[in-house]
């Protein structure tokens, strides 16, 4: 197999696929014949070869994919209307926190933030596919250890943690999250009302009973005299 026939083959591979390939599966669809080096030559030729298309080759965390450019989202927004999902600032702050601390239990997200963290909030993150737990803290009660996923780096764009803005502050942090989703459409611009960010308050205490009224027994004096 020649070189002009393998990057033939790891093109089309790649723009039918409908995840990222990573290149231990070009090696596979290659028969094993090129190596993992060669096959990274030939995608950074590919990655010249669609470098003035609306279309880019980029390797984030889960393997290789064609993706969109980023100034042409307005046009193809036009054939897809449907926004992406807004998130609001208490869940955006959450998931800023497990990006740049993980593994964090609920307790130390509460503790950076200075609110209880609405159960529903981490559900959500969990159902967009961003976070997952993968472990369990040995203290009590073992808290489950939150982290992100391959598929949060994924709809950054990114391949590793280590590509996060080097931010500082949790406000940072959070705005960092945002821009960077919102740059990659995983996003809707701006954020929605806050949302309550504490589980539901119990119910106030019962007031007590009035004390009943008590009456002082009559003086020895003034109690009837016994026949």
């Amino acid at each position: 197999m020649n070189t002009a026939q393998a990057k033939r083959i790891l093109e089309t591979a790649l723009i039918c696929a409908s995840e990222p390939l990573p290149v231990a599966a070009m090696r596979t669809l290659l028969g094993e014949v090129v190596n993992a080096d060669s096959i990274k030559l030939l995608l950074a030729e590919l990655q010249d070869d669609w470098a003035q298309r609306g279309v880019e080759l980029v390797g984030v965390a889960s393997g290789w994919r064609f993706q969109s450019r980023p100034e042409m989202r307005e046009y193809l927004e036009r054939l897809n209307p449907e926004k992406p999902p807004r998130y609001t600032r208490a869940t955006l702050e959450t998931l800023a926190i497990i990006a740049y601390r993980q593994p964090v239990t609920r307790g130390d997200m509460e503790d950076i933030r200075g609110v209880t963290i609405n159960t529903q909030l981490l559900k959500q993150l969990e159902d967009r596919g961003w976070v997952e737990v993968i472990g369990h803290r040995e203290t009590v009660g073992r808290p489950a250890l939150y982290a992100t996923t391959r598929q949060f780096l994924d709809d950054l764009g990114l391949t590793s943690l280590d590509q996060l803005p080097v931010l500082e502050t949790p406000t940072e942090q959070t705005a960092g999250i945002f821009d960077a989703l919102e740059a990659a459409g995983a996003i809707a611009g701006g954020a929605e009302a806050q949302e309550a960010e504490t589980e539901p308050a119990p119910p106030p205490p019962a007031q007590d009973e009035p004390a009943a009224e008590f009456t002082a027994p009559p003086a020895a004096d003034e109690q009837e005299q016994q026949p």
